[in-house]
């Protein structure tokens, strides 16, 4: 079987991510190959998600070049990333395993039977639309929970709602809202955040089940489960009554923010802003104290809030470019950030003390 280099290495870098570093079940470190019929398939899992993808390959005639072979997924995608020449062959070795040859190389690559890899059966999907969703979870990543306690906010919640469909992440401490057009129906579901992570870019096509999702991009499926749990009512956590309006440019406020706080070392460090008279005042406390000023609009009452400034950076790399509104109603109410850009986008942050 020979396949061409480049091409190898991108199905390789598109499948063999899915496979984890630490794995005590030696399948699970590999990637599955097939090839026959002039194709080569590739599959990957770690039992939650399936990466599979397939390319030109030539095999021979009667079945010579055909194979069906488990490899190391890191020791292959080493090769086949550094060896010379256009072309990689795998052929079976008469004394097992296979022999892999590029250029002037030639590996000699112990293999596990096929039979023994995992098929994830996605069973019926009954729901199918094609959306850019890497474009619509991008905004909400930064707000996934990493909390295994509350396993049902490891993931980006999805539904359809008035003919939209909406992404949704939090974490307890910061919740953010996305939004785009989908005339389409499917039952509300948590996606896993490694599944998240993998989600191609562009428009691919999704198929949904209450347990599992499908994504296909060009030649290569994505097939995951889904978070089995709740995930709780995110509208009622967005401010309705926030009637403190900053409007302000989100990267002078962000690099105004990530000043102050390098007065501070400790984790979850705070910046006080401060909002009066068409300029927002940041501080900060640590090993001593820091401020710095930035200019916006706001004409109405003065108001401070303290904000983790970590979250808010994040939050602010979030939002377009260009101005960002923070409401508010006082210093101990979630905060909500808009963006005149992106009328989908609702970011909302929990405050904090901050002395």
């Amino acid at each position: 079987m020979r396949v061409e280099r480049h091409a190898f290495a991108r199905l390789l870098a598109d499948t063999a991510k899915v496979v984890e570093a630490r794995n005590t079940i030696p399948i699970l470190t590999t990637v599955r190959l097939v090839a026959a019929n002039n194709r080569l398939a590739v599959t990957a899992t770690d039992l939650d998600i399936e990466v599979s993808g397939s390319i030109d390959a030539e095999t021979g005639l009667g079945g010579a070049g055909d194979i069906a072979v488990c490899i190391d997924a890191k020791l292959l995608t080493g090769i086949v990333n550094k060896v010379a020449g256009s072309e990689v062959s795998i052929d079976a070795d008469a004394g097992g395993g296979v022999v892999l040859r590029a250029g002037k190389s030639r590996f000699k690559l112990e293999t596990l039977p096929v039979d023994d890899f995992p098929d994830m059966q996605a069973g019926d999907l009954p729901a199918a639309f094609v959306i850019n969703l890497a474009a619509l979870v991008a905004p909400v990543k930064l707000a996934v929970s990493t909390e295994e306690a509350r396993y049902y906010l490891n993931g980006v919640y999805l539904r359809p709602q008035d003919g939209n469909i909406v992404a949704v992440a939090t974490d307890g401490h910061r919740m953010s809202v996305h939004s785009a057009p989908l005339g389409v129906e499917f039952p509300a579901v948590i996606v896993p955040a490694k599944t998240v992570g993998l989600i191609p870019s562009g428009d691919i096509r999704v198929e949904l089940s209450q347990t599992k999702i499908r994504l296909t991009s060009g030649d290569v499926v994505i097939t995951s489960k889904l978070v089995d749990g709740s995930f709780p009512d995110y509208e009622r956590v967005i401010p309705q009554n926030n009637d403190k309006v900053i409007a302000v440019d989100a990267g002078s406020l962000r690099a105004a923010a990530n000043r102050v706080v390098l007065i501070s070392n400790e984790r979850g460090r705070g910046v006080k802003l401060s909002a009066a008279n068409d300029s927002i005042d940041l501080t900060a406390r640590g090993a001593g104290e820091a401020s710095d000023s930035v200019a916006c609009e706001y004409s109405d009452d003065p108001v401070d809030v303290g904000l983790n400034a970590q979250y808010l950076s994040d939050v602010l790399t979030t939002m377009p470019d260009g101005q960002v509104r923070i409401a508010l109603a006082d210093a101990g109410s979630p905060v909500l950030f808009t963006s005149p850009a992106n009328d989908n986008l609702r970011v909302v942050a929990m405050p904090m003390r901050v002395g």
